[in-house]
């Protein structure tokens, strides 16, 4: 800080002041070191300070400082791990350790710990042997201005912002709470009928609570057993000294305030009275110089309070003449904006200017400033390297005695990590941290909102529940690093995929809600879920692999469906499920006769769990014919429900459902073996050579004991493995390549044949396909239908035909219904038909008549 010239010489004339000579560390620093070496375990360190009643120990080894363990250090420990509280020492501690020679200042020790963000430094004498530990509580109780402190109250350092844990909450909760909010103890609340008293109601949880715990080697345990009760508390107009007092006598470090009504409204620290005390700096700075004119002694003595007090501030402090040129700034100053005195005493504060503020802004503050003699905000200034950063500004007028306007002083705090915590504590509560979107609580808000703006306009909103069809097979076979990796580009999909005004959230794992806003009708909605259907459809890339992932979405309007926000969520994931429930890969809206169809689906499902041990289950026949001269060549086995009330039940509507509940496996048992059964059946009886087609599920193939099972099969029906052929779907053989070659090479070796069902379906790649130890090609009967009135169907089977005879593949044609498109596949060379043109699937005695010996 630099003084008025004329009042220098006269600083040695003042009389006897209790910090005219400013204290050194090594006249407060704590001596009796407490150390360990690197391999003593957590739990041994915290019992060792907590026996001490000390803050930190020093690793030591060989006496050399390998580094630190503080109090604020236990905050990270694991109290869900018991083996955390065994770790080394060594693995937990800092490194290095900041030393300060013991002849440093009191004040310099002040600004280090402000700039710095530490609480504890090793004390060092000239030849660098260890004195002792200095900590933020020394210097708060050897800050020897004990003057101010009697000045100020505590309510001039109630911030606000009380954290309140509930007396059930868990130890791991308050550390993670103190870790990320920079907190050194929290308030426990034991509820309003614990207590007669406030003070008896509320107990507190201090980092040496925490630390307690670790050297206990307890696990997570609830606050109320944990905390300091009751909490020594003072009213907000108790005087800074005072409190500071209580504190040391009681050796504790924090105090309740109670406000004017006796609520508890805050929790203040030595931290806080050490960082509390600059703005009292200002006015004594200001009390010096309006007092310039009194006795010179009594006028010197406050200058050089003020100057020293000024010099140690934690905060920046300029001071300007009336003409708000720069006279003065303090070394705080320098550190935080980059300018020694030197660059910009005489020049102006514009300097500093960032340009985010308006010329009007400025003029605001300066007509605030003659009104009112003093202003305070936020502003954004620019450091000398550049960077811009903001501040809170606190600008005081001094005037003389006369009432001339003589000074301007500036007072500044850089608010950067507050900003930036605020900003995180806010996205921690409003965006989901994978994708960035919206939250499940930030989506609730907005859609209450825009309830209320469609309700206001007349207008239609949509709810749109979107979710990822298998998503979690992706996560089992490949790993959740690629499963994120795909929720991120799904929600970068859906934000490119809607307008501007729309909103896209995440509620959590593969589940996504969108709000469509300013609708006319329900078509609009069916068209954007047309859309994002489409888009979610298309291949996603990740680390070399070519993903793809179909979407199921349910679509509820308001109000048609609903004006409740929660009831239009719960009747979009109604009709979400109804997607699935129609074969994923499309969208929904939601109808009241979904929830009768729910209870049938659920009907459904507990009678397909007797329909095998009921015998309700039969195959049907279907026959495969050569495409050239209509011979026989092979049966495939379809699966059939005989309901005893509902009849015959669509295999489109519980093929699914057995998927689903894992009911496929045992089932997909039984139709392997029914099927061998029947075959063995034709052999005995004389019947021509013929193989038996089989369809696998996805879930049968992926079961760990399905190799095994189709070799017992085998040997138990004495069937030829060549007569049998398993047909496989395209996407089961996309699902892990590696490990699905792997397996149809196991089911080569035994001797059966392999197909490849609904061929064209799917997305898989011509490089995976000639790897697989494929026998057939079965066309997709969608691309059969066409194929003699559409162009495009006709060329595409053709294609199909010429890539399956190259790669030596047999290829067979499903869903053969008009002579027309026999005609087409026997022109191209297809080599089996199948189809209503030649039979519909028959029950055995049927098939049997119309193709075994004798037909």
């Amino acid at each position: 800080m630099n003084h008025p010239e004329p009042l220098l010489p006269l600083v040695d004339e003042i009389l006897p002041f209790p910090h005219a000579e400013e204290v050194c560390v090594s006249e407060i620093v704590a001596r009796d070191l407490l150390e360990c070496g690197p391999e003593v375990p957590l739990h041994e360190a915290a019992a060792r300070m907590s026996e001490r009643g000390v803050s930190s120990i020093l690793v030591v080894e060989d006496d050399v400082v390998l580094g630190i363990w503080t109090e604020r250090d236990a905050l990270a420990v694991d109290f869900d791990d018991p083996l955390t509280f065994t770790l080394a020492v060594r693995a937990a501690m800092s490194a290095p350790v900041r030393t300060v020679p013991g002849t440093m200042r009191l004040h310099e020790m002040a600004v280090r710990l402000r700039e710095e963000h530490l609480r504890h430094y090793l004390v060092v004498d000239a030849d660098g042997r260890r004195i002792g530990i200095v900590s933020q509580s020394d210097v708060v109780l050897n800050q020897g201005i004990e003057h101010y402190l009697k000045l100020r109250t505590v309510g001039s350092l109630v911030k606000g912002g009380l954290h309140v844990l509930p007396a059930t909450a868990g130890a791991r909760e308050a550390a993670l709470l103190m870790r990320e909010a920079g907190l050194d103890a929290v308030v426990v609340d034991h509820g309003a009928d614990a207590a007669t008293t406030v003070e008896g109601r509320y107990g507190i949880v201090t980092e040496r609570d925490i630390t307690r715990l670790v050297a206990q080697r307890t696990g997570d345990r609830a606050l109320g057993a944990l905390a300091t009760r009751p909490l020594v508390v003072c009213a907000e107009h108790d005087s800074l000294y005072r409190v500071r007092a209580r504190l040391a006598e009681r050796h504790i470090r924090h105090i309740g305030v109670l406000a004017a009504d006796g609520g508890l409204i805050d929790l203040i620290s030595f931290k806080d009275i050490l960082s509390g005390m600059e703005l009292a700096y200002v006015h004594e700075l200001q009390h010096a110089l309006q007092a310039r004119d009194l006795a010179l002694k009594s006028s010197q003595r406050n200058l050089y309070l003020a100057g020293k007090v000024i010099e140690s501030s934690l905060e920046g402090i300029m001071v300007t003449d009336a003409e708000a040129r720069i006279l003065s700034v303090n070394p705080a100053f320098t550190h935080m904006t980059g300018y020694t005195p030197e660059e910009v005493i005489g020049r102006s504060p514009s300097l500093l200017n960032s340009g985010r503020q308006s010329p009007a802004f400025y003029a605001r503050m300066w007509e605030g400033l003659v009104a009112e003699g003093k202003w305070q905000g936020e502003v954004w200034n620019r450091r000398k390297s550049g960077e811009v950063y903001p501040q809170l500004l606190h600008i005081t007028a001094i005037r003389d005695r006369d009432g001339r306007l003589t000074h301007y002083a500036a007072l500044f705090t850089d608010i950067s990590r507050l900003k930036e915590t605020e900003a995180r504590i806010r996205d921690l509560a409003y965006y989901d941290p994978l994708t960035g979107l919206p939250n499940r609580r930030l989506l609730e808000d907005r859609l209450q909102v825009e309830i209320g703006h469609a309700a206001r306009l007349r207008c239609r909103l949509a709810v749109l529940f979107v979710d990822l069809d298998r998503f979690k097979r992706i996560n089992d076979s490949l790993g959740h690093s690629v499963g994120d990796k795909l929720l991120v580009e799904i929600a970068a999909r859906l934000r490119g995929s809607l307008r501007e005004d729309d909103t896209v959230a995440r509620m959590g794992g593969d589940e996504f809600l969108v709000i469509l806003n300013n609708l006319a009708g329900p078509d609009e909605a069916a068209m954007t879920a047309r859309r994002l259907v489409g888009a979610l459809r298309r291949p996603v890339h990740i680390e070399g692999r070519e993903l793809v992932v179909t979407t199921s979405l349910g679509v509820s309007i308001y109000p048609d469906d609903s004006q409740d926000a929660d009831t239009l969520i719960k009747h979009a994931d109604v009709a979400m499920y109804r997607a699935k429930d129609e074969g994923r890969n499309s969208f929904q809206l939601f109808e009241p006769a979904m929830n009768a169809r729910s209870l049938e689906h659920l009907a459904l499902e507990t009678a397909l769990h007797r329909a095998l041990p009921r015998k309700e289950l039969l195959l049907h026949f279907q026959p495969l014919v050569d495409a050239a001269d209509g011979r026989l060549v092979a049966a495939e086995a379809l699966l059939r429900w005989q309901h005893p009330d509902l009849d015959l039940v669509s295999p489109a509507d519980f093929i699914p459902l057995a998927e689903e509940t894992g009911l496929i496996v045992p089932i997909g048992e039984w139709v392997l073996r029914s099927a061998c059964e029947h075959h063995r059946a034709w052999r005995e009886a004389g019947g021509t050579p013929l193989r038996m087609m089989v369809n696998i599920s996805a879930r049968q193939f992926r079961d760990e004991g399905f190799l095994a099972m189709v070799g017992s099969v085998l040997a138990e029906t004495a069937m030829p493995p060549a007569c049998l052929t398993l047909e496989l779907t395209e996407s089961m053989l996309m699902d892990g390549t590696e490990r699905t070659i792997a397996r149809l090479e196991q089911l080569r070796a035994l001797g059966v044949g392999l197909a490849i069902d609904d061929f064209g379906t799917g997305y898989s790649s011509l490089a995976y396909l000639k790897r697989f130890p494929i026998d057939e090609l079965k066309i997709d009967r969608l691309f059969v239908r066409g194929i003699d009135r559409e162009t495009r169907d006709g060329a595409l089977v053709a294609a199909i035909i010429s890539l399956g005879h190259s790669l030596g593949l047999r290829v067979v044609a499903e869903g053969v219904e008009t002579p027309g498109q026999l005609a087409m596949l026997q022109h191209e060379g297809c080599d089996l038909a199948q189809g209503f043109h030649f039979s519909a699937p028959l029950p055995w005695p049927a098939f049997v008549a119309g193709y075994g010996p004798g037909a």
